[in-house]
């Protein structure tokens, strides 16, 4: 028999971690990523070539834990060979129970369950959606099951793209009693679903199969929110990062331009506090007024169908507004007109939003659509964790490259009139966002106004410029 040839293969990690994994070839030459140190039982030698082949220990395929990065359960191997993505552990349970590890709270009401299932994409074909039945059972129970014993729910992906790579469903079931559960997961492809184009040997279909589980319940508020790819405290730490960078700069600014830094940073705080209320309130009303008609006009959008979801969000054109009109009323007590501080604050406030979105990124929210590019990222909105656009981190270079824009022109000139450097910015910023918002995972139901938003800020910045020059 043949000594099948080998070699060393290269799995990197989310976090860059390079992996070497002994290989057998399966087609073709494979890349050789280098050699290895050898362990007292690695010596084997080839019979066809005369070479030596390293016998490297397998990487430990443990399940991790539930708050762990899904990079470490993610591997690439060459992520420019098109059949490279993989789920690399194949062992680990398809379907893993959602916990949150803190003892305090752990019975506290009200309680939830939740449970991720996953899944590998096929890998060709045309866009398909995958429906999930979950149901379960509490264990222990003596007699006929109350309904808050048991529970039987859909979950559906309704846009599956071949060649994503791993996908994972994440579900939670409210007002259940507290206690263990058994949770059964049956996925089926939609009857609906086109024909895949014909595929080689090598090629997967869907990797679809059952799987069960059995885990506590937890703590509601804490079970909503977690998933894999979405880290708790992630958004509001990178968020007050944000603020607290934005301040750093606002005072270097006003201290090289001989400012009050201490009423320069008084009322930018103040800024920033009314302009986190700003962006709840605008985010509520956004939801509360969407899909509703007033005055006989629908307006686009659809109803948010649950309360914890409406208010569980921010926006960021409230931040703006409300951080605004801070600093509008507050200029008076800094020695500045209005427009100057304004003009001052723009670097501020941009480079807090460059952290500010890393924050949206790892914290499950702004997500982007499902893609198999090379250039996706593996993230969740908290309920679908899988390839996706970085619309997130887009963003934030977009308020990077405006924010070193906007910190060379305060300080290396004096535009007239003051303001120009705040509204071409922000003109700037919003045409930037209405490109990405149609690259969202849920997109805004208002193409029109979209087009219009990108009309009405491509003119402001051309009448900003011309008004700059003109002074």
């Amino acid at each position: 028999m043949p000594v099948p040839k080998y070699c060393n293969r290269t799995l990197f990690d989310r976090q860059g971690v390079g992996l070497r994994v002994l290989s057998r070839l399966q087609s073709g030459p494979f890349p050789v990523s280098g050699t290895r140190r050898r362990s007292s039982n690695e010596p084997q030698t080839d019979a066809s070539t005369g070479s030596t082949l390293a016998a490297v220990k397998a990487p430990n395929l443990a399940p991790t834990p539930q708050n762990s990065s899904p990079s470490r359960r993610i591997l690439q191997v060459h992520r420019s060979n098109s059949n490279a993505r993989r789920i690399a552990d194949l062992t680990e349970p398809r379907l893993r129970m959602v916990t949150f590890a803190c003892t305090p709270v752990a019975d506290v009401e009200p309680q939830a369950l939740g449970f991720t299932y996953w899944f590998d994409a096929a890998e060709s074909g045309e866009p398909y959606p995958v429906t999930i039945r979950f149901t379960g059972h509490r264990i222990g129970v003596k007699g006929k099951l109350a309904s808050s014993d048991k529970f039987d729910v859909l979950e559906t992906v309704q846009r599956v793209v071949p060649g994503s790579g791993p996908i994972a469903v994440t579900t939670r079931v409210t007002g259940v009693t507290p206690g263990e559960w058994k949770v059964n997961a049956n996925p089926t492809i939609e009857p609906h679903r086109k024909a895949a184009r014909p595929r080689s040997a090598q090629q997967r279909g869907p990797d679809l199969s059952n799987a069960s589980s059995t885990g506590r319940t937890g703590f509601a508020p804490a079970i909503q929110i977690r998933a894999p790819g979405a880290h708790t405290g992630a958004w509001p730490s990178l968020v007050g990062l944000g603020a607290a960078i934005a301040l750093v700069v606002q005072a270097v600014v006003a201290s090289h331009f001989h400012l009050n830094v201490t009423r320069v940073l008084a009322v930018s705080l103040a800024a920033s506090v009314v302009g986190l209320v700003g962006g709840k309130l605008y985010y509520v009303l956004g939801h509360l007024v969407s899909g509703r008609s007033f005055g006989g006009r629908h307006l686009p959008g659809h109803r948010t169908a649950s309360k914890r979801e409406m208010f569980e969000g921010n926006c960021i054109q409230g931040f703006v507004l409300g951080a605004i009109s801070v600093l509008v009323l507050g200029a008076s007590a800094t020695g500045v007109s209005v427009g100057r501080l304004l003009d001052l604050s723009t670097p501020a406030l941009l480079f807090g939003m460059v952290v500010g979105r890393f924050g949206c990124f790892f914290g499950g929210c702004c997500a982007g659509k499902a893609t198999a590019s090379r250039w996706g990222l593996w993230s969740s909105d908290r309920r679908l964790g899988m390839f996706r656009i970085p619309t997130q981190l887009m963003e934030s270079l977009l308020a990077l490259v405006l924010g070193l824009a906007a910190l060379r022109i305060v300080w290396t000139t004096s535009l007239r009139p003051a303001g120009v450097v705040f509204v071409g910015a922000m003109a700037a910023y919003t045409l930037g966002r209405q490109f990405l918002f149609a690259l969202r995972d849920q997109s805004r139901h208002t193409s029109h106004g979209r087009i219009r938003m990108m009309t009405i800020t491509g003119l402001v910045i051309v009448a900003d410029v011309v008004v700059a020059v003109l002074h």
